[in-house]
């Protein structure tokens, strides 16, 4: 297969309820956070590329009812990349996921008046004593979250060949994000955290001939989301 353009997928992620991504802990500070967010040297919270890409292949193999990567259709590992294992060959992935910044200008413009840390926020969780209907002795723990609000901007770059299977895979991903923002994207989805809005969501694309040429990307098509 030759490679014959690219298609850029852009815009911006909004959190519609808190949302946590775990990071690492390096100590456990008495009284402090028990399960922190990742973030970037700096110490600014972001979504990596590798947990947005693993959701919307997720979202997909589940619509199929594959339970295992190696047993995901074609169609889904030529879109996100598989190795060569138990009979299925190996197919490259086309579609780049880039890591999302959260965007700290828009974010230090809202009136986050609750939140305890810069970039975050703090929520006490327990487990809960069936029996007793209460909290369990010595199972209160502190998780740390992005607030409802925040806005990443996100990047995806999907590799064309001459296979003409552009137009079905630019779709599955259309679907795959329309169906993330009713599910969850990070931890605790089932507890409220990590509803998504994808916003501004703008496709364009660059042919090989553009490369060549140095010209500017021309445009693919937009979505309202």
């Amino acid at each position: 297969m030759k490679l014959i353009g690219k298609v850029f997928i852009t815009g911006r992620i909004k959190l519609e309820t808190g949302m946590r991504i775990g990071g690492s802990k390096s100590a456990l500070d008495i009284g402090g956070i028990d399960l922190n967010v990742i973030k970037t040297a700096t110490g600014v919270p972001y979504i990596p590329g590798s947990s947005l890409k693993g959701k919307l292949r997720s979202i997909l193999a589940r619509e199929e009812g594959s339970e295992d990567v190696q047993k995901d259709s074609l169609k889904i590992r030529q879109i996100f990349g598989s190795i060569e294992k138990d009979g299925a060959t190996a197919e490259l992935s086309r579609l780049i996921v880039r890591d999302a910044y959260l965007d700290v200008n828009h974010f230090k413009s809202q009136n986050f008046a609750e939140i305890e840390l810069e970039y975050t926020e703090t929520k006490w969780e327990t487990a809960i004593d069936r029996k007793k209907g209460s909290a369990k002795g010595g199972s209160l723990r502190q998780l740390e979250r992005v607030p409802a609000g925040a806005e990443f901007e996100f990047e995806m770059v999907y590799n064309v060949f001459d296979d003409n299977k552009k137009e079905e895979h630019i779709t599955e991903i259309k679907k795959a994000m329309k169906i993330l923002e009713d599910d969850y994207l990070g931890g605790q989805g089932s507890r409220g955290f990590g509803k998504v809005r994808f916003l501004d969501v703008k496709f364009s694309e660059k042919t090989i001939e553009v490369y060549k040429e140095n010209n500017i990307a021309t445009a693919l098509t937009s979505i309202t989301w």
